[in-house]
């Protein structure tokens, strides 16, 4: 089962793709040590382009071939440096394509992609794969991963989750010199230092956390939630001991695959967590505003940026900031909502 938070730093699967490049280097060379790429298949649509094939990339561009989803925070704490490389090296013959696979089924919706751009700054081109037919093509298993294809459309470097910038950078830069001496394009400049965006979040691999947690059935192993048929209506109790990183739901909710929704208005979520940051993806087909309590006092100096007051208020089909602290620390967390309609699909924490 592939899972909303995945590793944080991983070494590239291919690490032997040479520093500088000569005529020896060539297709054939290559066939022996790296697979070719795999085209888009089957894609539902386009953000940032009107349609677009590898096939017309491969032998004119180098590609950066993304595996996305837009409320994963894995995903999102990358967005910066694929902004910034799409900025430097776009006019060097280098091409970002997005590849949006779906976790859950709100994310398929194009307007919903087409927001998340432009609240994200994304300008490159994203495919909508929300039948994973491109996932599958490329056996993945993770959000983010990014694929590397050179200029003779072999992929020569893979990595798996958030990380390892410089690396990757790098391997931009000497690919993007290889397509250069290739196609004896002198008139392109590579600018060859290294991407350092403000805005970049990150996060310690080393560091415990509580794991990611989902709401819904298909994928809920937490003794706090009982195991239910889909759709049904459970009503829980206050638990009289809350256990690390396990979630309890207290009033009615309605589980059902992907999430749970909150039936009755003294419906709360209670969580103990570790963490330093705290995201939540939520929605509602109306606004739902809930409070926001750690160890029973309402959050203020580490709310989240989603967070006012100590209250959220969710109706958009998003992930929610809702704490956001200096230090890893520990706390019961605890939302109330105030009104039915509020649907929880998955924490994950930084």
């Amino acid at each position: 089962i592939t899972k909303l938070e995945q590793r944080l730093l991983t070494d590239p699967m291919e690490k032997n793709m040479p520093d500088t490049f000569s005529p020896n280097n060539t297709s054939q060379s290559k066939a022996s040590q790296y697979r070719r790429y795999e085209e888009i298949v089957n894609p539902a649509g386009f953000v940032n382009s009107d349609g677009l094939a590898l096939k017309d990339l491969v032998g004119e561009k180098i590609i950066l071939l993304d595996f996305m989803t837009y409320s994963c925070i894995n995903c999102q704490r990358t967005f910066p440096y694929l902004n910034e490389w799409h900025d430097k090296y776009k006019d060097a013959g280098f091409e970002i394509v997005g590849i949006h696979t779906p976790e859950f089924a709100f994310e398929k919706k194009r307007e919903n992609v087409v927001e998340a751009a432009e609240q994200f700054g994304l300008k490159f081109p994203l495919v909508l794969d929300n039948d994973y037919a491109t996932w599958n093509a490329y056996k993945n298993r993770y959000w983010p991963r990014k694929y590397l294809i050179d200029i003779d459309g072999y992929i020569v470097y893979d990595h798996i989750g958030e990380g390892a910038y410089e690396e990757t950078e790098q391997k931009i830069q000497r690919l993007l010199a290889e397509r250069r001496e290739r196609l004896d394009d002198t008139s392109v400049a590579i600018d060859t230092s290294i991407a350092q965006p403000e805005e970049a979040e990150t996060i310690s691999p080393f560091e415990k956390r509580s794991p990611e947690t989902y709401f819904g059935s298909l994928r809920n192993a937490q003794p706090g939630i009982e195991v239910t048929r889909n759709g049904d209506i459970v009503t829980y109790r206050e638990p009289t001991i809350v256990q690390p990183d396990t979630l309890y739901l207290v009033g009615e909710w309605k589980i059902t695959p992907e999430y749970a929704e909150a039936v009755s208005p003294d419906a709360k979520i209670v969580y103990k967590y570790r963490a330093q940051k705290v995201f939540l993806v939520m929605d509602a087909d109306r606004p739902v505003r809930a409070s926001i309590a750690s160890d029973g006092d309402l959050v203020q100096d580490t709310a989240g940026r989603d967070v006012t007051n100590g209250f959220v208020t969710v109706q958009n089909e998003q992930l929610y900031r809702l704490i956001e602290g200096t230090r890893s620390e520990t706390g019961i967390l605890e939302i109330q909502v105030e009104t039915p309609g509020l649907r929880a699909y998955a924490f994950t924490f930084g």
